[in-house]
């Protein structure tokens, strides 16, 4: 064996390779416990901070508070519940006061060693992650009811290690604080059971109509096995699914001997038995009126009933009026309020399912010639006659020329036929006599806040105004007080509203803006419209008919209804004479029969024009076959086949 040369070394270490081999490499158990370490260091941080936390800023008692916001369930005109909105959470439950088989029920499915563990079950999470393994996928989980409570009741949804450990944390400290009974009880107050339901007694009452001390067996087990996924699982929505679920929430109570096997299989699935489950969680008219409503509400268990100005009898007529409206793929929106501006019906599309939008109350339309009620009402204020003569012949402002929808023009006509045939050039004609300040201030003095643009074509009301806001300035004619406020809920506000109300004066507004109103409705373009009582309104046509608009009142209602395209296309021939005319007499027909002909009051010398078969039509008698005449017929022939 050949000997190795070594250098002399005058330091006496020895050679590098010889010290090289003489280091030892770092022990690989220092770098574990270093981790270690780091890992406990780490925890009790967290376990520091937590418990700080908890000491200082986590009451015990938090699961048991009521919700901040509390459903509110909104009551009819006559105490019928008509839709329920916001999440409940009733008063809390005492596991002493329970049926056994209530308790049990959710310890076999969700924690079955919950009075032997300290609140975290190393036995539990093992089962688990064995079964998982087993399945190939998450089939199970290891947290116990009491981490379930410090998840629900202290922390957020976030699946981090950190939020684990907090869990955890939390666990041990109430298992500290609190009993066995109190932790159980605190779970079954707070958890979630779908529908926008905390807590067994609100989810008792939601699904069966019965107290939780009341339970059966198999409406404990569907509550017990709906908590694994509430919202998948609530019988409301996947009745089938909570009924096999319950069958295995049976089944585990029976292999851990809290009943006898022949029980378990024998047990019916339980049914819905609550009439709450049944009712829509948002509605067009619940949308409306929530904001107001929850701005008025604290804190509180259970569910607030909010009394309101909705009249279910004619809400069901507006329902059925517009599904037998002949609409094809056009949206529709109605609004039916008093005189004094309680909203009875309200309309916002043809399914709130498809489409929550509400046209009555947030789309911003054109009303086109509806508008025509504000700036011939300002003229009346400044002195005109509906005997005045305007001149209805083409005009040019600014550049811009308005065209009668028919297409003739007239000459010299009364502001009474001049508004019958919603003429447009003698419209503008007249707003610039009259001046865009007066017009705009009786617009404000209606209670219409939407922007109304610059520029002559305002006038025609080209300016986009909620369905609601406009239909609330015809009340403030039909009840010759102003401004009309909407409301839809019963807080009494309406007589106290009228006393900050200023009165239209009789003989020079109000009067002759009614008789203009009667003459637009029952002779003008808005006839299909007339009613056997006494009828007021007005079209409304935008250009290129995108939005077809009637607002009126008779009896003791006044109603708007829009008809047009979300997207703002053309309705082709339909116009606000049209469908929406035919839309408002066929809902006002079935209203006034269950309503009655009450209408406002009155002036004592109001003397309406006499019904159309008695009076003159400001159509010529000698008719000649031309265009408009063709029209008139295609008119009447439209509405034949509307009615058939």
């Amino acid at each position: 064996m050949a000997e190795r040369d070594v250098d002399f070394d005058p330091t006496g270490d020895g050679p590098d390779w010889l010290q090289e081999m003489a280091e030892p490499e770092p022990p690989r158990k220092k770098r574990r416990w270093r981790w270690l370490r780091w890992g406990f260091t780490g925890f009790s941080a967290i376990f520091l901070v937590t418990l700080l936390w908890l000491i200082f800023t986590a009451p015990l008692g938090r699961s048991l508070e009521p919700l901040e916001e509390p459903a509110m369930l909104f009551l009819s005109a006559e105490g019928q519940p008509i839709a329920r909105r916001g999440a409940i959470k009733d008063e809390p439950v005492d596991v002493t006061r329970l049926p056994a088989h209530v308790t049990q029920a959710f310890m076999a499915i969700e924690d079955r060693r919950f009075y032997s563990h300290w609140g975290v079950d190393p036995r539990g999470i093992a089962r688990a992650m064995w079964a998982n393994a087993q399945a190939g996928g998450v089939r199970q989980g290891g947290s116990t009811i009491t981490q379930q409570l410090a998840k629900t009741a202290f922390l957020d949804g976030e699946r981090k290690l950190s939020r684990k450990a907090q869990e955890a944390i939390i666990a041990f400290w109430l298992e500290g604080w609190l009993t066995k009974d109190e932790i159980l009880s605190r779970y079954l107050s707070s958890i979630y059971f779908g529908d926008g339901v905390y807590g067994l007694r609100a989810a008792s009452r939601h699904y069966f109509d019965r107290e939780p001390e009341d339970l059966t067996l198999a409406e404990s087990a569907m509550l017990a096995g709906m908590v694994k996924a509430p919202s998948r699982l609530a019988p409301t929505r996947n009745l089938d699914g909570a009924q096999a679920r319950s069958r295995i929430v049976l089944q585990s109570m029976a292999d851990l001997g809290m009943l006898d096997q022949q029980t378990a299989s024998n047990t019916a699935s339980a049914t819905l038995r609550g009439s709450r489950a049944s009712l829509p969680t948002g509605t067009y008219f619940a949308d409306w009126v929530a904001p107001r409503a929850r701005s008025t509400m604290a804190a509180d268990y259970g569910v607030t009933e909010v009394p309101t100005t909705l009249d279910a009898d004619l809400q069901r007529i507006a329902v059925r009026a517009t599904i037998n409206a002949n609409l094809g793929d056009r949206q529709v929106a109605l609004v039916a309020m008093r005189p004094t501006g309680e909203v009875v019906a309200l309309i916002g599309g043809r399914s709130y399912k498809a489409s929550p939008f509400n046209r009555a109350t947030q789309a911003n339309r054109q009303p086109g010639s509806a508008f025509k009620l504000v700036v011939y009402l300002a003229a009346l204020r400044a002195g005109w006659e509906a005997d005045d003569l305007i001149d209805d012949s083409p005009i040019t402002v600014d550049g811009w020329s308005p065209r009668n929808a028919d297409g003739e023009y007239r000459g010299q006509i009364t502001l009474r036929e001049a508004f019958a045939r919603s003429s447009n050039a003698a419209t503008v004609r007249l707003a610039q006599e009259v001046g865009r300040d007066r017009i705009v201030r009786t617009a404000r003095e209606l209670g219409i806040d939407a922007d109304i643009p610059d520029g002559p074509s305002y006038a025609l009301g080209t300016g986009g105004i909620p369905l609601i806001e406009m239909t609330a300035a015809y009340a403030a004619v039909a009840s010759g007080r102003y401004p009309v406020e909407e409301r839809g809920l019963a807080d009494g506000a309406g007589p106290a509203m009228l006393g900050r109300q200023a009165q239209m004066d009789s003989d020079e507004e109000w009067e002759p803006m009614l008789d203009l109103l009667y003459a637009a409705a029952n002779e003008g373009t808005g006839r299909r419209a007339a009613l056997r009582t006494q009828t007021f309104g007005k079209t409304g046509t935008t250009q290129d008919n995108r939005d077809a608009i009637f607002i009126g009142f008779a009896g003791n209602l006044v109603v708007g209804v829009w008809v047009g395209h979300d997207d703002d296309r053309s309705l082709g021939n339909v116009s606000g004479g049209t469908l929406p005319a035919s839309i408002w007499k066929d809902f006002m027909s079935g209203a006034l029969s269950v309503d009655g002909t009450r209408g406002p009051q009155l002036p004592r010398d109001f003397r309406p024009l006499p019904p159309p078969s008695e009076r003159q039509s400001p159509i010529p008698e000698d008719w000649e076959v031309d265009d408009g005449v063709l029209r008139n017929i295609f008119r009447e022939l439209e509405d034949f086949f509307e009615r058939l």
